[in-house]
């Protein structure tokens, strides 16, 4: 066995701590989601602990193994007895019914003012003291979410505000105001994100909204000093960023230097998103450990000796933490920065992976729920990835030339290296001798050594990203479904943009409080690497190539990659041939979860039509008996909501990746009213159908959008009017509206209407159609099995005619949970109920499904547990 096995034979024995943690964090996964008595956990637990004490002097090796099996029942154990995190009292949801209240409460987590066309908005976290209603006056402490406004006064509505009237509430004040409670409410649908759970993370257990007129700002402060001294410096350091970068860099530096993300638009962050980098956008454990390592680093420059320089570095990572409050990213970095620096203090450098296994292990007892977040995951993966994979593939390849790199002048500092570094630096040398006839004897070596540096350094980089990329093909995939296509070359510019950026912004803002002058020269530097992170992030992510989609990994498929995950550690450190099948299988897992084309879940043989729950507004899956999928209708927001979510990339598309559909065969456009169009781009961008059916004119403005993406993507636009036929993979497809007369003006009676016919059974889709289109269609033997309710359950539609005319046993109405159009009506719901009609609504029972197999219907609802 030669020395460099031995060495790293001794390096894995030095782990214990990473491979506890790997225990327990798999303890954590079963325990999870397989219950047993704690009874059984325990007894499991002591029989381990027995037998690893027993075997600990005859069979160390055994012993461990035994051990780890114990830190495994004791993970699944913690999971199953520990009590449930209430952060806040939830008694004020009594009152969210809809009526009027008054709150009285003081802020917690403060906002920033923000302009959304004609209006201005500020949004606070708010902690309440006192509920206030018609029938009592309660004390109730719980934490909501409070969106203020300020409307434009009237004539201005096309002017944009500015937001410089409204008051700023700061943490501690006490305020009072009139409000309508609203219990937070996630889309019902598989693969939707836990917006309530994110919410209830943060304490919050209801979301309200005022007038910023109306409210009442009372005397006195609640809350603790320390958190107002922290806020205030907070808004100090946001301020002297802005006081020195001009405004478009200033809210890059807010985000990457301070954590503030509020005014980073979508379009911004879906370019960081496509091109790979959002890591970089907002405060991590990147930012953190760049500026970390420049601190320590620095003052090990200036002679500060080791345990002094470490402890200065970690207090002011931990202060900056603080400030900054973006939350469990930046402290789980600044653990690791403390094991890391601890454990190089007492020698252990070799001990990487270690030093990772300790702060895991400590984050996941303190709270064992953290595993279950992308955040944790993520954040570990990386630098798991770096440590294990990265390193020593570096440690066998690059590092040891680049070592040789150093004293390359000092001809007795080649008996202490390896043969072929020493014929390295012996062909530098004679390269150097040859230049010196032209630049003399001091240039050509020194200057030699700089560019073989750098010319390694590069390579290092590219190395270590292109092992991060391929290692994190899973939870890109599972939590953000892209293939991240264009991150390597994103990140060989803009991580060392952002190493430069980050300490000189940190040294321009700390030179501000002495003077803006002196900060000059440290914030055109940081703002010249804003400039280039930017400009990178635009160009690359505008490119088709990168907004590569992935459907969800099936678990069959997700096991498999965290094996080949687990068995390329191994291999790196074995026979180079061993190593390079170890890369081999890393890079095969990453391309077969990118491109291969796992086969979505429908079922065959039948005509299915899932409404997806979009809140207020339509979207329909559709797919033949065949396999052919069409969606009508993508839902969408109205403008005046001034919300960046998007329906079509945020709601309908991580539905249909969760059933594991890559592309659409066709999108269909009922009309064009934002809640049935406005997630169009997006879905067709993410499934690139081959056709979009449309019945609207084509001239109308709000078309304009998607036209130019179909146009852009080269999908087919196919104009339908009532008398049209398709075929549809075994589903005949029949038009019954619109008329092909002069278009009406009225655009919910210009609604594509539908008739999917397979076998004996079949549904009818109407849209937004109203009165005057739905007696034209009962004209038109419209007869079906299952009915779409026009117009959410309006009042305007679903008339007597309409059902007479189609007699259907199943209805079903997409709609808003407490819309504020009052949908469905009362009236719809009696006439449907006196047909007989079995009737579901997407805001109680989420995305419902009917299977019509030619001769019966069937429906099924998700398992959103």
């Amino acid at each position: 066995m030669n020395t460099q096995r031995i060495a790293r034979k001794r390096a894995t024995e030095r782990q214990p701590l990473f491979w506890a943690a790997l225990a327990f964090a798999a303890g954590l996964a079963v325990g999870q989601h397989g219950w047993r008595p704690p009874t059984w956990w325990l007894a499991a637990f002591l029989v381990f602990a027995d037998s690893a004490i027993c075997f600990s002097r005859r069979r160390p090796r055994d012993a461990f193994l035994i051990s780890l099996c114990g830190v495994f029942i004791l993970g699944a154990l913690i999971i199953q007895v520990r009590h449930p995190a209430h952060p806040s009292d939830s008694a004020i949801l009594r009152f969210a019914d809809g009526r009027q209240i008054t709150l009285t409460g003081h802020v917690t987590a403060e906002g920033n003012i923000r302009a959304q066309g004609p209006d201005v908005r500020q949004r606070l976290d708010i902690e309440t003291e006192q509920v206030e209603s018609d029938e009592q006056s309660v004390p109730i402490s719980s934490c909501i979410r409070l969106s203020l406004y300020e409307k434009s006064p009237k004539g201005e509505a096309e002017e944009p505000a500015s937001g410089a009237a409204m008051h700023l509430f700061r943490y501690g004040e006490r305020l009072r105001f009139a409000t309508k409670l609203n219990p937070p409410r996630n889309y019902r649908n598989p693969g939707a994100f836990d917006y309530r759970g994110y919410l209830e993370e943060n304490g919050i257990v209801a979301l309200a909204s005022a007038d910023v007129a109306k409210v009442e700002l009372l005397s006195g402060f609640s809350g603790s000093y320390g958190e107002l001294w922290r806020s205030r410096i907070h808004d100090s350091i946001i301020n002297k960023i802005h006081a020195v970068w001009p405004a478009e860099q200033a809210v890059l530096m807010d985000a990457m230097v301070i954590g503030e993300d509020a005014f980073i638009n979508r379009h911004t962050r879906m370019d960081f998103q496509r091109s790979g980098t959002y890591h970089v956008l907002v405060v991590s454990g990147m930012n953190v450990t760049i500026l970390a390592l420049f601190v320590f680093y620095a003052l090990r420059w200036l002679r500060v000796n080791d345990l002094l320089a470490a402890a200065l570095t970690v207090g002011l990572v931990a202060g900056y933490a603080l400030v900054t409050n973006v939350g469990p990213p930046v402290w789980r970095a600044t653990l690791m920065l403390t094991v890391y620096l601890g454990a190089r203090l007492l020698y252990r450098e070799k001990s990487m992976l270690n030093a990772i296994g300790a702060a895991a292990l400590a984050l996941m007892v303190a709270n064992p729920l953290v595993l279950f977040g992308a955040s944790f995951q993520l954040t570990f993966l990386c630098v798991w990835l770096v440590a294990a994979v990265g390193i020593p593939i570096l440690e066998r390849t690059i590092q040891p030339i680049s070592r040789g790199l150093r004293y390359i002048g000092i001809a007795s500092f080649d008996f202490a290296l390896p043969p072929k570094v020493v014929q390295f630096r012996l062909d530098l040398r004679m390269i150097a001798q040859r230049l010196e006839r032209f630049l003399g004897k001091k240039i050509p070596l020194p200057a030699i050594a700089t560019s073989a540096r750098f010319c390694l350094g590069l390579c290092q980089l590219i190395m270590i990203s292109a092992v991060m990329q391929v290692g994190l093909a899973l939870p890109m995939a599972y939590y953000f479904h892209r293939a991240t296509t264009l991150a390597l070359p994103a990140n060989l510019v803009v991580v060392p943009l952002t190493e430069l950026l980050m300490p000189a912004a940190a040294l321009a803002v700390g030179l501000s409080y002495v003077s803006v002058s002196l900060a000059r020269i440290p914030a055109w530097i940081a703002g010249w690497a804003a400039v280039g992170i930017a400009g990178t992030v635009h160009r690359l992510g505008g490119l088709q190539l990168a907004d590569a989609r992935v459907p969800t990994p099936r678990l069959a498929l997700i096991l498999a990659t965290i094996l080949v995950l687990a068995l390329s550690m191994v291999l790196v450190r074995r026979r180079p041939m061993a190593a390079v099948a170890g890369l081999a299988a890393l890079c095969l897992s990453a391309l077969f979860i990118c491109l291969f084309p796992f086969s979505p879940q429908t079922r065959a043989g039948a005509l299915e039509v899932t409404a997806i729950d979009v809140g207020q507004g339509d979207s329909l899956l559709v797919v033949s008996p065949q396999g052919r999928t069409m969606l009508v209708d993508a839902g969408g927001l109205p403008w005046w909501t001034h919300s960046e979510l998007d329906i079509g990339e945020d709601v309908v598309s991580p539905y249909l990746w969760s059933r594991g559909f890559r592309r659409l065969d066709t999108l269909a456009l009922t009309h064009a009213h934002a809640d049935h169009i406005g997630g169009m781009p997006a879905v067709m961008a993410s499934f690139r159908p081959r056709e979009l059916w449309i019945s609207s004119d084509l001239s109308e403005p709000e078309l304009r959008p998607v036209l130019s993406k179909a146009h852009q993507l080269g999908v087919k636009v196919v104009q339908l009017r009532a008398g049209d036929t398709r075929e549809f993979g075994g589903t005949s497809v029949r038009i019954l509206a619109p008329d092909r007369s002069a278009f009406s003006g009225r655009q919910n009676d210009e609604s594509l209407v539908m008739k999917l016919t397979y076998g004996n059974t079949s549904a009818l889709l109407e849209g937004d159609a109203e009165k005057a289109s739905e007696l034209e269609i009962a004209r038109k033997e419209p007869g079906a099995d299952l009915l779409k309710v026009g117009h959410h359950g309006s009042a305007t539609s679903t008339i007597p005619q309409l059902l007479a005319a189609v007699r259907p046993r199943f209805a079903v109405i997409s709609v808003g949970a407490r819309n504020s159009y009052h949908h469905p009506r009362e009236e719809v719901l009696s006439r449907l109920e006196n047909w007989n009609v079995a009737t579901a609504r997407t805001d109680l029972d989420g995305a419902i499904t009917y299977y019509l197999d030619g001769k019966s219907v069937t429906t099924s609802v998700p398992d959103l547990h």
